[in-house]
């Protein structure tokens, strides 16, 4: 079912994409047009005829343009029902012109609150208020009025216009209207975002406060994923409107086939290893847990030794590098027998580009993301459960080491303790049960998500194989019984650091100094679901 001939529209935009040559389009329609301050001129200075809102409400823009558009003749024209004789009396008693179209944008905040060192006064000024207003009040009526928020809805609105002599359908106004109420959602949920993290911030710096309602802004990026977790599982990426750091979906893809739904966690959950590290650092990625890190003096060493901690897992699997690749690792990562299906750093020299596109086997497919700057967005985490969210503060504060605690007869000597740091660092991205073993800043092995620790350990244990003799064991959450400690003292594990807490801590220490072992308890957990 078609609407009213639309007649009037009022057209009053901050972003002017496209907005010219969609007027233009209307008044050769023979639309009526009626406009405000610098929308009005911009329509005008296109050769266009626009009609002043101040002149037909009788009322003044003022207060540098904080009112213009609230008026019973500007909202009484949007909102009347042309169905209903009251509301069209109404209108006739005072003077009130319906609108059949209402073409509003929003001020930008979004790109202001992006500016460094933005003023709050600055990003108060950008708090749109008639916008919003207009964009409601056409949504709710959209029985009788088209809504346009946004330069990609003109097309369609012109040629329904075209094809319905002058009128939209109802299945389109009905689209528009979902579409203008989520644009004002994810505008307010920007705006609660911005101010609530500044509050934050000034009240407990690093750490999020849980306020009684909250809204995320979201705006999906691109089109649909080719497909979910599975193949038979639709999907698409959203970004987090307003949230800034290095992250993947602001990332820049400079090479290889669209990124699937798997990558995507996978490459980020490489990109959180590596952006805690300042040496040279490198994650390997397999089924969002990792099967290689590694530190070292270059970039090519790190990627090197993550890569040999775990060849066989490594296999298709994805990287994360925490500095520009340059040419030396790109031409390692071009060795034959290597296969890597994306890889995500700060930026890829020109030279390195051009080495994984056109050496390896697979140059045409690796997915190559340059992220820039690798700098912690969010400080919150949100997971989805069914009804509802859980929030909580990201694990992302480094762990105070002056609080850590030798516990054994056996202290660690300097190498070992930086050893066990670096197991300690990669543990928390484990998923738990998880166990570490690490030897020379190299990830060896790792248990993940076993039901039993012990079986963290053995797996841990397995993958590590020979190069286990003298190396480091790290567990994201207490030892329940000495039995895990005695399975690694019989595989040649020299030192141990975990949180400590259980009522066994006493026989998991007893076990240490039986073999010799150092441990440490760090008094943080890790867990990682």
């Amino acid at each position: 079912m078609t609407g009213p001939t639309i007649q009037r529209a009022i057209i009053s935009v901050s972003d002017k994409s496209g907005v010219l040559e969609f007027a233009r389009a209307l008044a050769s329609l023979g639309v009526e047009i009626y406009s405000t301050g610098g929308t009005r001129r911009h329509l005008i200075d296109g050769g266009l005829t626009a009609r002043d809102i101040a002149e037909y409400t009788g009322f003044p823009e003022m207060m540098d343009g904080r009112l213009k558009t609230l008026h019973p003749r500007i909202f009484g024209g949007i909102l009347c029902r042309r169905d209903r004789d009251d509301d069209m009396h109404s209108t006739a008693e005072h003077g009130i012109i319906p609108f059949e179209l209402v073409v509003v944008n929003l001020y930008p905040f979004e790109s202001t609150v992006a500016r460094p060192g933005v003023s709050r006064p600055e990003a108060v000024e950008q708090i749109d208020i008639g916008g919003p207003s207009l964009i409601r009040a056409a949504a709710k009526n959209h029985a009788f009025v088209t809504i346009a928020t946004s330069s990609e809805q003109y097309r369609p609105i012109l040629e329904e216009l075209s094809a319905n002599r002058g009128a939209t359908s109802e299945a389109l106004r009905r689209r528009l209207m979902c579409a203008a109420f989520a644009h004002t959602a994810a505008y307010d949920a920007l705006i609660a975002a911005h101010f609530s993290a500044i509050e934050d911030a000034a009240a407990s710096p690093g750490q999020v406060n849980f306020p009684k309602e909250m809204s995320i802004p979201l705006r999906r990026v691109g089109e649909e994923l080719r497909y979910g977790e599975n193949p038979h599982q639709r999907a698409a990426l959203y970004q987090v409107v307003g949230e800034r750091g290095g992250n993947l979906v602001t990332a820049q893809q400079l090479n290889g086939k669209e990124l699937s739904y798997n990558n995507l966690l996978d490459l980020d959950s490489a990109l959180a290893i590596v952006r805690q590290f300042n040496q040279p650092a490198c994650a390997v990625i397999k089924h969002n847990n990792p099967c290689g890190a590694a530190i070292a003096d270059s970039l090519r060493a790190a990627t090197e030794r993550a890569m040999q901690g775990d060849p066989q897992s490594a296999f298709g699997s994805v990287l994360g590098l925490n500095q520009m690749v340059d040419p030396a690792t790109a031409e390692y990562l071009s060795t034959p027998g290597l296969f890597v299906e994306a890889i995500v750093a700060p930026g890829f020299d020109t030279e390195a580009i051009e080495i994984l596109r056109s050496r390896p086997k697979w140059r045409s497919s690796v997915r190559l993301m340059s992220t820039g700057s690798l700098e912690i967005g969010s400080r919150r985490e949100f997971r989805r459960i069914d009804g509802g969210m859980l929030v909580q503060d990201a694990d992302i504060l480094g762990d105070p080491t002056d609080e850590w605690r030798v516990v054994t007869s056996k202290t660690p000597d300097d190498a070992t303790v930086t050893d066990l740091r670096f197991a300690w660092n990669i543990v928390r991205f484990v998923k738990s049960n998880a166990i570490v073993v690490c030897h020379g800043g190299t990830l060896l092995g790792a248990g993940a998500g076993q039901m039993s620790r012990v079986d963290s350990v053995g797996i841990a244990i397995a993958k590590a194989g020979a190069r286990v003799q003298g190396a480091v064991l790290a567990s994201d959450a207490f030892f329940p019984f000495p039995d895990s400690i005695e399975q690694a003292a019989a595989a040649g594990i020299s030192a141990v650091i975990q949180p400590g807490g259980s009522k066994n801590d006493e026989s998991v220490i007893a076990a240490c100094d039986k073999h010799s072992i150092a441990m440490i308890m760090t008094g943080r957990r890790h867990f990682k679901h």
